[in-house]
């Protein structure tokens, strides 16, 4: 994927003044919203860490249902086998699969983002809410970050944080992962190195606990990066954990196996506050269709994935996680 020029020129002028925007840049990279902060529309509501619109909840929270109605696991299967060829044929040492499922809930995309916990959080009236707990990259005092996730487990599953760490596919995921992210940050930094690798961290969904694991990338941008945001954001897209290894090659693979376009699913969003940049993959992503709700999800396969268990992960990271107080 690469940026329209119109878009990076627009970003990096923006960068070179110092005027703080957000920016929402879908996986096709096709429609990216740039708006200066003075000028947020108001069908766009966001939350960041320490970017937080002073917005009060307008609801409370109703009955919590969740009802997932997934694709069939046979149409998954023919999927996964697309997928599985390719990395056979050594096309590709990981792809990110992902699939919408519909969804019955009682509560509306407004009211998601309102009662949602998470450190990310995007609403885009009448398209899309994001409650994402992935960082993309963060910029501070010239220092470029990222946190790639890769590895999720049932936290009730008996020694499950040891049989996460421990699966070979997990670890070979999360490594091929590092490698690429690394790869990445190199081509806009300097002395880029893993400060830490798969540590993890306990999330409550609405009807259990999960277990996610996470590595951190660091490197030392130029003195003048905020002239080339714009540039620096389209050399790293789209992000790596959400895509695969080789990334070029591996998109070509994404685009015949999934059903059709991601749109802003998978893509990013973030705030360059005139120094600083903080930003989110936009995964924990419902979006209103003409069918209703669906909540898109998917998962890495490698040569050593199980099927059923990719299905089963794709399901599993169907989830709400709210707060009930009022």
């Amino acid at each position: 994927m690469h940026l329209k020029k119109a878009f990076i020129d627009q970003m990096n002028l923006l960068g070179t003044t110092g005027e703080p925007f957000l920016f929402i840049i879908d996986f096709e990279g096709i429609a990216p919203i740039i708006c200066p902060l003075s000028g947020i529309p108001p069908e766009i509501r966001y939350t960041l860490p320490g970017y937080v619109q002073k917005d009060k909840r307008t609801s409370k929270i109703g009955n919590l249902i969740l009802q997932k109605r997934p694709m069939p696991y046979e149409d998954y299967l023919e999927a996964f086998e697309k997928v599985l060829k390719h990395l056979r044929q050594g096309n590709s040492y990981l792809v990110n699969l992902t699939f919408p499922t519909p969804l019955d809930t009682g509560l509306s995309i407004e009211e998601i983002y309102e009662w949602s916990e998470a450190p990310y959080k995007l609403l885009v009236k009448n398209r899309f809410v994001v409650f994402s707990p992935e960082s993309f990259i963060q910029i501070k005092n010239g220092i470029i970050s990222s946190f790639p996730m890769k590895g999720t487990i049932d936290a009730s599953l008996p020694n499950a944080g040891e049989l996460l760490l421990e699966d070979p596919k997990e670890s070979a995921e999360h490594t091929t992962i590092v490698d690429l992210i690394r790869n990445d940050l190199s081509q806009v930094a300097s002395k880029v190195e893993v400060a830490r690798y798969r540590y993890m961290d306990r999330l409550r969904t609405h009807d259990k606990e999960i277990l996610q694991v996470s590595s951190e990338i660091t490197g030392r941008l130029p003195e003048n990066f905020h002239h080339h945001i714009g540039t620096i954001l389209d050399v790293l897209l789209p992000a790596g954990s959400i895509s695969g290894a080789p990334k070029k090659r591996t998109l070509e693979i994404i685009r015949e196996a999934e059903t059709g376009p991601r749109g802003y699913y998978t893509g990013v969003f973030g705030i360059f506050d005139g120094k600083n940049l903080d930003s989110a993959v936009m995964i924990r992503y419902i979006e209103q269709t003409d069918q209703g709700l669906q909540y898109r999800s998917g998962g890495g396969i490698t040569h050593l994935s199980n099927p059923r268990a990719e299905y089963q992960e794709m399901l599993d990271k169907v989830y709400l996680h709210v707060t009930r107080d009022t």
